[in-house]
């Protein structure tokens, strides 16, 4: 009982936020291997076709998995919004709802994603800010234009973040450029780097 009560704990539930909710959802429902009936769907064989026994089998072992990413949907979504999905019969349905109903237009995300880009472009460390909250606030942004669609590299945010740093970091920034291969420099190495040099500098 106490398994079954975690298990129903980690269902994503729908909170508006439609990007952030469908990509924990969609990762939750591919952890218990029910991805494909909720995004090709189960398809029905046509009325009067002749179906062996181990079709048959498969076919009830999708419906049988469909059913079961309903039941997480539904379990997923708020009363308010599942009345108005109520009529849908197989999982694909209520996603492909979901998808129409809350992401938004494509023109509303390409407006959302300029903004996020300018916010990404003139970011800066503040006076006083702590190499920790930075990283947190330009992974924040980093993470906001990823799921709007931008393909954004580490990379870029690690020379985002080199060029952005305050005066008292020019010496490390200097030393990391010079002596790393920044293609293959990982941001938890940069961060590990850049704090060793703030423990330095506060010491």
């Amino acid at each position: 009982m106490a398994s079954e009560n975690f298990v129903q704990a980690a269902i994503p539930r729908f909170d508006g936020h439609y990007d952030h909710w469908s990509m924990l959802m969609e990762n939750f429902l591919r952890s218990k291997e029910f991805w494909p009936v909720v995004s090709i769907g189960v398809q029905e064989p046509a009325t009067g076709t002749a179906s062996s026994e181990t079709q048959k089998a498969e076919l009830d072992s999708l419906r049988l998995n469909d059913l079961k990413a309903k039941n997480y949907l539904f379990q997923a979504i708020d009363r308010s919004i599942l009345e108005t999905i109520l009529g849908k019969d197989i999982s694909k349905q209520i996603w492909d709802s979901m998808k129409k109903k809350y992401q938004g237009t494509a023109k509303a995300k390409r407006v959302k994603l300029q903004a996020l880009c300018g916010e990404f472009e003139t970011l800066r460390m503040q006076g006083g800010e702590s190499v920790i909250d930075y990283f947190s606030r330009t992974l924040a942004i980093a993470n906001k234009m990823r799921i709007h669609g931008e393909k954004l590299e580490d990379v870029t945010i690690i020379e985002k973040i080199l060029r952005s740093m305050t005066t008292k970091f020019n010496y490390i920034v200097c030393s990391i450029e010079e002596s790393k291969d920044i293609d293959t420099f990982s941001l938890d190495e940069l961060q590990g780097s850049l704090l060793v040099h703030e423990q330095k500098i506060n010491q």
